[in-house]
């Protein structure tokens, strides 16, 4: 009897997945046909920097693991329980309505869907729209436009699926070993990831943050150490900015992710952009309640260097976690030939170093290689 009920709460969780994505694929569907007709607003196929990172399988990697940034969460992937994670997550996704009964329904409108609070334990909705709706939604249309770009067939279908895989990651390893009601993934699956790829199938949308706001995907690049069993410098980051006037070389500047740097940037010259911002980073993972967490900020920094949006060089001080300092390099700024790596250096505050190099000239491959010094 119970697995009966196990496997029927599984199947109620599949179907509702499925509808709520469903609604998604008619509104971005569009005929392969035209693919030679689309205008790409976040994806030019440029063969450096950070959007030479921007594949699939970078993406699912960036998003999917980004919570293993958090302080009181460990990057040794046999450390995530995925087992535990993929069980509850489709326990609550399978009874959305039964897990808000239990929350309240105005307690999870007014701190996962409304921004009716200013408070850090009432503010569950700022990554919700931050990075599910906005950063989410420009995702889906990102890979849409790369699916394109390399004549994949059914570049809609394959750019939901890529989505698809990116979210049930990262929403099972932030389950990770929480258990009972949790309404955090049932704003993230059922609402807000859903919405991102219909706001973002809208031309004029993608249009206002590709052209007005210059949205880019500045995220990091994520490395691998054989030697721990790490997975180090993963994240994924977005990056718009807004000009000051057609006749000044200034820009405001917001770079976000797992925080949030407010700047500016000046153009010094052609392509060529020099960016700064400061302001916060999330550093730990602390509950709320029993049903949803928040984090603790702390000052971060960061000093940026892009052509034409094309992120090729980042410096991100904060003090979280093993890092307070992270530098990468992008591929095409230093170029060996045809392998044109990218480099990343960690400077921990207990004096640990990671170094880092990837490569991106093999696109499927989803990390770089790294290595730990310690005085």
């Amino acid at each position: 009897m119970q697995r009966t009920a196990i496997a029927s709460r599984r199947l109620l969780a599949t179907t509702l997945l499925v509808l709520a994505l469903g609604t998604a694929v008619p509104a971005a569907a569009q005929d392969d046909a035209a693919a030679d007709s689309t205008v790409y607003y976040f994806y030019h196929g440029r063969d450096e920097g950070s959007e030479s990172l921007g594949t699939p399988t970078r993406l699912i990697v960036n998003g999917g693991f980004g919570i293993l940034q958090m302080e009181n969460r460990s990057n040794q992937l046999d450390e995530i329980q995925w087992v535990n994670g993929w069980r509850n997550l489709w326990h609550n996704l399978g009874n959305p309505i039964e897990a808000i009964n239990q929350r309240g329904w105005w307690d999870f409108i007014a701190t996962e869907i409304l921004p009716v609070s200013v408070s850090r334990q009432s503010s569950q909705y700022w990554p919700n729209y931050m990075n599910h709706l906005i950063g989410g939604g420009m995702s889906y249309r990102r890979m849409r436009e790369y699916y394109t770009w390399h004549h994949i067939p059914h570049a809609n279908l394959a750019a939901i699926t890529t989505l698809t895989a990116y979210h049930l990651l990262n929403e099972t390893v932030e389950m990770n070993d929480r258990t009972g009601w949790r309404v955090d993934p049932i704003a993230d699956v059922y609402i807000f990831d859903v919405a991102g790829v219909l706001v973002f199938s809208s031309d004029t949308v993608s249009r206002f943050f590709g052209r007005t706001l210059n949205m880019a995907d500045w995220s990091f690049m994520p490395m691998y150490d054989p030697e721990t069993g790490n997975l180090e410098n993963v994240g994924q980051n977005y990056m718009v900015r807004l000009g000051l006037g057609r006749t000044l070389p200034w820009s405001l500047f917001y770079h976000w992710g797992n925080g949030g740097e407010f700047g500016l940037t000046r153009n010094v010259g052609g392509q060529h952009n020099v960016s700064f911002g400061a302001g916060f980073v999330a550093k730990n993972i602390t509950e709320v309640d029993d049903f949803s967490e928040t984090v603790d900020l702390v000052n971060s920094a960061g000093l940026f260097y892009d052509r034409g949006g094309n992120l090729m060089t980042g410096l991100l001080f904060s003090p979280d976690k093993d890092s307070r300092w992270r530098l990468n390099v992008y591929p095409g700024l230093l170029r060996l030939g045809p392998l044109k790596p990218g480099f990343t250096v960690i400077v921990g505050g207990d004096s640990n170093v990671h170094v880092g190099v990837t490569f991106g000239s093999i696109p499927l491959v989803p990390t770089g290689v790294s290595r730990r010094f310690s005085d």
